[in-house]
């Protein structure tokens, strides 16, 4: 997991962990994560499962991350040839350390916002192919924030992929998405849907 929401930082917030990229352009490059409590990346292997699944459908997809974190999602995003990736990420030391890497890769096709994930979807939207969902766990942030991705913030037949714990429930589940895949990893379960409505009017 990922996590963000403000937490008491560990040795003063430093790099003292690494985020492995572990496929496309980028592949085998690490990159400094804060050592933060309760942040953490998702797995290799979760990663390449998802990753996977979603392998002809990156290449050129705008993406949205929006419990960044570490990034590790939308940084294997960019890796395999997203078209851009915004994330979205509370913690100001944390979204920072964000840019800073991007910096590091030499990639302009990411942009940070340093915000609460509902507050960001309380803005203007912008159509994104594939959002990545990986809130802190047991915070309720699920219900909270999937009612708000409307036809306006993914598009038709856009994806979107949820992690969470696997005792949690997903209420308020969108009716157009539809699951494509699930798989159980320890006490995590990932979860792949597609939006399947049409075009807004």
């Amino acid at each position: 997991m990922r996590k963000t929401h403000p937490r008491t930082p560990k040795s003063g917030g430093k790099s003292s962990s690494k985020l492995r990229i572990i496929g496309g352009e980028w592949r085998s490059r690490q990159l400094p994560i804060l050592d933060i409590e309760g942040l953490r990346p998702t797995t290799d292997r979760v990663r390449e499962t998802v990753f996977n699944w979603l392998n002809f459908d990156i290449p050129g997809a705008s993406c949205l991350d929006l419990f960044s974190g570490s990034g590790a999602l939308g940084f294997e995003a960019l890796s395999r040839g997203a078209k851009d990736c915004t994330f979205v990420e509370l913690n100001r030391n944390v979204a920072q350390q964000i840019k800073q890497n991007l910096a590091t890769l030499q990639s302009n096709d990411g942009t940070v916002v340093n915000s609460d994930a509902l507050t960001y979807l309380n803005t203007a939207p912008h159509s994104f192919d594939v959002i990545f969902l990986d809130p802190p766990f047991r915070k309720g942030l699920l219900e909270q924030v999937m009612p708000k991705l409307s036809d306006h913030w993914l598009k038709p037949g856009g994806y979107i992929y949820i992690e969470r714990e696997t005792e949690a429930a997903l209420d308020g589940l969108p009716e157009h998405w539809q699951l494509v895949k699930e798989k159980r990893a320890g006490q995590l379960t990932f979860t792949l849907y597609q939006a399947m409505y049409k075009n807004p009017t």
